[in-house]
């Protein structure tokens, strides 16, 4: 049994194959937002100041 693979996904690995400087570029990108030092003391704080949210979304009261 063969498996689907979608038009995108086969572009994307020629395309990946044919541009391998482009997947250290990605990486960058990622490490721009994703890869980062975690400090948990400010998660922890910020875990604290959670305001719950309200049993009914909608809800004005």
């Amino acid at each position: 049994m063969a498996i689907y693979e979608s038009e995108h996904t086969k572009f994307m690995r020629e395309w990946l194959k044919n541009h391998p400087d482009e997947v250290k570029e990605q990486q960058r990108g990622l490490a721009l937002w994703w890869d980062k030092p975690q400090d948990l003391e400010t998660a922890r704080r910020n875990a604290a100041a959670a305001v719950p949210p309200k049993a009914y979304y909608y809800d004005n009261d």
